[in-house]
């Protein structure tokens, strides 16, 4: 049996900026059954999946994506401070997430799929005030597990890094309003 992960890499803080006086608390990443499983998923036409038993997640890749999530929000230096939901943080924002695909996909060429959608309540208005979605498909380079998650790493760290970003943009933007 093989084990993987996907790693993130830290954003590097925003330089000469202070950071925004808000409190995030990212919550529960969702996904459907089929990705509570740590097995890897793959598609063998339009409407079927698989899994591979012997290829597997270290964790559930929901669990993943809200790692990378929250970690990307914290090394950005933007929030005065980023919580996890289960830590009894209360916050002004809650980011809820909502994971769609994360497989590899066979037709026509080999790719790794990642589709996302991330959206920020604000406990305040008790209001959904912003909603992003992601998807993409990373091409892969040989048709082998390990290249499929090296492509996959790389389609969510670039899906993570880009509504992040927008996130962050968002909430600067409702703060000099």
């Amino acid at each position: 049996m093989r084990f993987y992960t996907l790693q993130d890499l830290p954003a590097a803080p925003q330089a000469n900026s202070s950071p925004l006086p808000i409190t995030l608390v990212v919550g529960r990443v969702t996904a459907p059954l089929i990705y509570r499983d740590d097995r890897i998923i793959y598609g063998t036409g339009p409407v079927e999946m698989g899994a591979y038993d012997y290829h597997r997640w270290a964790e559930p890749p929901a669990d993943m994506i809200e790692n990378m999530l929250t970690d990307g929000l914290r090394a950005s230096g933007a929030f005065r401070a980023v919580q996890r939901v289960g830590s009894g943080a209360r916050g002004d924002y809650i980011v809820r997430g909502r994971l769609i695909a994360l497989d590899e996909v066979d037709t026509p060429q080999v790719a790794a799929r990642f589709a996302v959608e991330l959206e920020l309540y604000q406990v305040k208005t008790g209001t959904v005030v912003w909603t992003q979605s992601y998807s993409h498909d990373q091409p892969v380079s040989t048709k082998t597990v390990p290249a499929v998650v090296e492509a996959m790493q790389t389609n969510v760290r670039t899906g993570v890094q880009q509504l992040t970003g927008s996130l962050i943009q968002y909430t600067t933007q409702a703060q000099s309003h």
